[in-house]
């Protein structure tokens, strides 16, 4: 689908938001929390805007597992069972959300979200330095690979920093080192989203490529921050994350009685 035509400024606009969201994406994800207001603003239908940042997505994801697998943070013959395993559950979710609805997930997910960052703020040591791994081979790459990929592929937001969860809690790795296993489990999962959008016609190629650019710097850099700046950067950011993504959710979901709410005790 290719019926929206927008000009150079607002492309500009659009490429300024992604490679923001790559930078804040690659080190606590939440990318999205930007990219998907940003297409909606400029008039692409959700279907469209969901897809395309499929699309814009991959490139930012992409960008920073490079980055982390040319550096040594990632050796992806040890983890090649959990991607194949993500890349499985995030094609299942894709196909499972086109005939369920997703109400429910939506309702409680601002709670999970908010546990993540709670967790990480109450845990200052998490992550300090590598522990004993709780879960691994193929009961790991069920649990970080399927079931956070099939999440991933049936709704999606957050699923950065469950990934991250999943390898600092099961796989005892640092956060730093979480942090890079978690952008490639990211890439993966939303390559198979991305696969299925393609196939259903929805991406809108002339802005998702123009965002793509816009992503691949921006995780680059934010890439290269993770290993430089390490547990300092990513805690934070991470907490911070994760109370505005559940703040949007809450207001997305219940909007008009938190109006109303406001409106009544503040007036």
């Amino acid at each position: 689908m290719e019926g929206i035509l927008l000009g150079p400024e607002m492309l500009g606009i659009l490429f300024a938001v992604a490679l923001l969201a790559g930078f804040i994406d690659s080190i606590a994800g939440g990318g999205g929390l930007l990219t998907v207001p940003a297409l909606l603003a400029v008039g692409v239908p959700p279907a469209q805007a969901l897809a395309t940042n499929k699309l814009q997505s991959v490139g930012g994801s992409f960008s920073a597992s490079l980055y982390f697998v040319r550096r040594g943070a990632v050796n992806l013959g040890e983890q090649k069972l959990t991607i194949l395993l993500t890349f499985i559950g995030a094609m299942t979710g894709a196909i499972m959300v086109q005939h369920m609805r997703a109400d429910v997930l939506r309702q409680i997910l601002p709670l999970l979200v908010v546990g993540i960052g709670l967790y990480f703020l109450l845990t200052p040591r998490l992550g300090e330095e590598e522990r004993a791994q709780r879960l691994t081979g193929l009961a790991f790459g069920l649990v970080a690979g399927g079931c956070v990929g099939f999440y991933d592929g049936f709704f999606g937001p957050g699923a950065g920093s469950f990934y991250a969860l999943a390898y600092v809690t099961l796989s005892g790795f640092t956060l730093a080192k979480a942090t890079a296993h978690a952008k490639v489990l990211n890439f993966t999962s939303n390559a198979g989203g991305l696969l299925l959008f393609i196939l259903g016609g929805k991406v809108i190629w002339g802005i998702g490529l123009v965002m793509l650019v816009g992503q691949v710097l921006g995780a680059r850099l934010g890439a290269h921050m993770v290993l430089t700046r390490g547990q300092k950067l990513i805690r934070p950011m991470i907490v911070l994350v994760s109370l505005v993504m559940s703040g949007k959710l809450l207001y997305d979901n219940h909007g008009p009685e938190i109006q109303h709410w406001l409106a009544l005790h503040l007036a």
